[in-house]
């Protein structure tokens, strides 16, 4: 099928997902290649490297959640830096700052993301970022000199166009999810309306977060295409435009095969 539109759901956790097998069939009937399995401590890391190595359409990032930097410490860094090293690991997450639950602290957040970021810069490798109630202060970790090597993607973005642009401006690609489906997301559409398309991404957050239709029910890698199919109707494009951008990003920023 020489014409088929082909997706990269950029941001899952398959590991709390049940019959794996079964969701990325319907992924892939969808068109979705290839998934990104994303960690949130070392277990699912480990989980998600065992996904990778079990399906050839999943690829992991190992990474330690803010809700758990409290966690965080010399032992585990270097666990962490144990995983980087598996062949199908393309990115270090998700990492970043969350200050709306504070489960961990301010301080052990910072502390914890800025070893992710030595840790990606060391690897060459993508962060992969969370950020709730955080712009400023991710904005200002990453404009630090010593991340000026740090690449990534601002991942679930909700924000609007000027902390999207920050990001960018930084070299960051900005990702979005079901969200710009939502009624009460004008500010994440309007960005989704107006930054460059060589700076976006497109993912599902699965299992969270599922697009309208699909609303309240379980997310999964197949719903990207209703991300796509919005971003498109939002910029008055094809949604095979947005699908042929959106994957060749993600290729190029995980540095995929083919």
């Amino acid at each position: 099928m020489t014409n088929r539109v082909v997706l990269i759901d950029t941001h899952a956790h398959l590991e709390v997902i049940d019959s794996i097998s079964e969701v990325l069939d319907r992924a892939l009937e969808r068109g979705v290649e290839t998934v990104i399995a994303v960690s949130s401590d070392l277990e699912s890391s480990r989980r998600s490297i065992e996904l990778s190595n079990s399906f050839h359409t999943v690829y992991s990032a190992v990474g330690i959640h803010p809700h758990e930097a409290s966690s965080f410490n010399d032992t585990v860094f270097s666990q962490l830096e144990s995983l980087v090293g598996e062949k199908r690991v393309k990115a270090i997450g998700e990492t970043g700052l969350d200050y709306h639950y504070l489960h961990s602290t301010r301080e052990s957040q910072i502390m914890s993301f800025k070893n992710h970021i030595v840790l990606a810069i060391k690897y060459d490798l993508p962060l992969i970022i969370h950020i709730r109630e955080a712009f400023e202060d991710v904005l200002d970790i990453l404009s630090e000199p010593d991340s000026s090597n740090a690449r990534g993607v601002i991942h679930c973005f909700t924000g609007d166009y000027e902390k999207a642009k920050g990001f960018i401006d930084l070299g960051f690609f900005v990702s979005f999810s079901g969200i710009v489906t939502f009624k009460n997301a004008d500010e994440a559409r309007d960005a989704a309306r107006r930054i460059p398309l060589d700076r976006m991404l497109i993912e599902t957050d699965s299992p969270y977060l599922a697009p309208v239709p699909y609303r309240g029910k379980r997310n999964e890698p197949a719903y990207v295409v209703h991300v796509a199919e919005k971003i498109a109707e939002l910029r008055g494009t094809s949604y095979e435009r947005i699908a042929g951008i959106t994957t060749s990003n993600a290729k190029e920023l995980f540095k995929l095969d083919g």
